[in-house]
């Protein structure tokens, strides 16, 4: 698979800045709001909402949680999804690029008032990103490896690690931060499966 052109990449990268300014405007919060229920900096916050710098997938998912939304919530309200949608064809999936490490996230499902979500993640060889706790303060989530091998470390004490190989599923256990790593020189692809936490 090909990926988007630097045109459709850049208007990707505005139209998810521009959303993620409602929603914060929608909230009543300021800029220094947004970034102290993030962690993320006031400054990077100013300059995503400027479309002066691509969000990384640990931003992305830090500002998503803020929000009280899922990361694929957000990116759905950024391409305009609103309605519910039970069908969602290939082509009409989105797919966004971690600027930082190529890692790349494919929506394969994901409709407002449906419970579950699937999302399909490349992960390029030799590389890892860590994903905080908050992320998955309120959901439920399984990760299948399809393709490729996979480290998964759940950091808590003490740190748990499970390596993971095509076919391989995990569910996820009380939150923590996680880190996902491909140490092997071929590309791994997994899917995400996913269900927000009933109260």
């Amino acid at each position: 698979m090909t990926g988007p052109s630097p045109e459709t990449v850049n208007e990707a990268g505005q139209r998810l800045a521009q959303q993620i300014t409602r929603e914060r405007e929608a909230r009543g919060w300021s800029q220094t709001t947004l970034a102290a229920r993030s962690g993320v900096s006031r400054a990077a916050v100013s300059r995503i909402e400027r479309s002066e710098m691509s969000p990384t997938a640990v931003t992305l998912v830090r500002l998503a949680g803020a929000l009280d939304l899922t990361l694929a919530g957000l990116l759905l309200r950024a391409e305009g999804h609103t309605e519910h949608e039970r069908l969602c064809r290939s082509g009409a999936q989105h797919e966004w690029r971690d600027p930082q490490t190529g890692y790349t996230r494919r929506q394969l499902f994901a409709a407002p008032g449906h419970p579950l979500e699937a999302a399909q993640v490349t992960l390029p060889p030799q590389q890892q990103v860590t994903l905080p706790a908050e992320s998955y303060a309120h959901i439920q989530q399984v990760v299948w490896v399809v393709s490729g091998t996979l480290s998964l470390t759940e950091h808590r004490a003490p740190d748990r690690t499970v390596e993971l190989s095509a076919g391989d599923c995990l569910g996820f256990g009380t939150p923590c931060d996680v880190t996902f790593r491909n140490a092997s020189p071929e590309p791994c692809t997994y899917a995400v499966l996913l269900a927000r936490r009933t109260a």
